[in-house]
């Protein structure tokens, strides 16, 4: 990274452009929550539009569409590897501070630097956890300078009304807080902290007393598939705009419990709960290592081919790592992914926008289509889904191969 010293005492050089420019994002953004609700049968989509639809724009981020957390180009930085808590399933194996992580004046100029680029209109700043970051208030203050909308992921154990009305006025529109459980005991056992659930939970309560939009993030494994239907009525008590289903992908720290993850089976059995649950929830939802999703409600529809089929890909996504999502670890290294462990290369070394133009990773990322291997390569719903990358990485150590838990050619759907 260079001119770091340039960066200490200047000012913002670049804005970002609106959420809201031009108006048609809007209306692609409306038409996407549409048709999911014409895919689902959404009832309360009325009352979604209503109380949720216009505060999650900012967040949104000029997403053009509903994929794997959104499409095209979100950038997401793992700011530091810092965390109170110790999950079992943490791609970043997060709980002691990396001794490597960018400074602030790094952070800023990799901020900065994200900011020319036309499609990047939100920062996601997640960890570890932020909040154990000292600079994260001047960064979110910095950002905000820019013009990018803030949102952060974090566990919520450590907010409180002081904590959460502080992040409101340091620009954070959204927050993605994690919630494993339906039972304390679960969640307390997988965030690795006695206690953790009853904080996330006064946490996040804290967060929507601030304004702040609550976004919930689920991952699904063994160890709490038999409580994802009563966590429905929880994140809907909690007062949810959106919930994000993930799926455990065995990385990081997760490699150690890989036979939690969820095989074909369950995979399946997940999608299909997803749809009927969308049809009575108050949260939009979408999957996150979990492609299939969209595929199913095309296929439950009878739609193969034709006019209708390239409709839906203009809206739906699936696998958007490197296409549509770009994640930058505490030291510099940019990934595809938080489950495609591959630095396509780092901003202390080069720039963000030469890393995003040229790495050969991003590239054919973005051309899977002509690349896919197996099943996911022959599949009529290759643009569409794609198959999860980060799945098929922790599986065989290559992006491009067949995702092993699509379920969508093994029978009637």
């Amino acid at each position: 990274m260079k001119n770091n010293e340039r960066m200490k005492n200047s000012g913002p050089r670049h804005r970002v452009r609106p959420y809201w420019w031009p108006p048609s994002l809007i209306l692609r953004q409306a038409a996407s929550a549409l048709a999911v609700g014409a895919f689902t049968r959404w009832r309360r989509m009325p009352q979604w539009f209503l109380r949720y639809g216009i505060k999650c724009l900012p967040g949104a981020g000029g997403s053009r569409g509903m994929g794997c957390i959104g499409f095209p180009d979100h950038p997401v930085w793992e700011m530091t590897t810092a965390c109170n808590l110790k999950c079992v399933h943490c791609h970043t194996t997060g709980g002691a501070q990396g001794s490597d992580e960018l400074t602030t004046s790094e952070a800023k100029e990799l901020l900065s630097e994200l900011s020319q680029f036309p499609n990047f209109r939100m920062m996601a700043f997640t960890g570890g956890e932020p909040l154990m970051r000292p600079d994260l208030y001047e960064l979110l203050a910095y950002s905000r300078s820019l013009g990018f909308k803030n949102t952060i992921a974090t566990n919520a154990t450590l907010i409180d009304d002081c904590v959460a009305r502080r992040l409101s006025d340091h620009g954070v529109v959204i927050a993605a807080v994690s919630l494993d459980g339906f039972f304390a005991k679960t969640h307390d056992m997988v965030r690795g902290l006695p206690g953790s659930f009853d904080s996330a939970v006064e946490g996040m309560r804290a967060l929507r007393r601030a304004g702040i939009l609550l976004h919930i993030n689920i991952t699904a494994m063994e160890y709490n598939m038999d409580q994802i239907d009563k966590l429905m009525d929880l994140v809907e008590d909690l007062d949810t705009g959106i919930l994000l289903m993930y799926q455990l992908v065995p990385v990081g720290r997760g490699r150690a419990i890989e036979d939690a993850a969820l095989g074909k089976a369950a995979n399946e059995w997940l999608t299909r709960f997803m749809a009927r649950a969308q049809s009575s929830t108050n949260a939009i939802m979408e999957p996150v290592a979990g492609p299939q999703y969209w595929s199913y409600l095309l296929k439950r529809a009878h739609i193969s081919s034709g006019m209708l089929k390239y409709a839906a890909e203009t809206f739906f996504h699936g696998c958007s790592a490197g296409r549509g999502f770009v994640y930058i670890k505490p030291d510099g290294a940019v990934w595809p992914c938080p489950f495609i462990e591959k630095s396509c290369g780092n901003v202390r070394e080069r720039s963000f926008r030469e890393i995003w133009v040229k790495s050969e990773i991003f590239n054919e990322l973005r051309h899977r289509e002509e690349l896919l291997k197996g099943q996911c390569g022959q599949c009529e719903y290759r643009r569409l889904c794609g198959g999860c990358r980060g799945r098929a990485w922790a599986s065989t150590g290559d992006y491009l191969a067949e995702d092993p838990c699509c379920f969508i050619h093994d029978g009637k759907v």
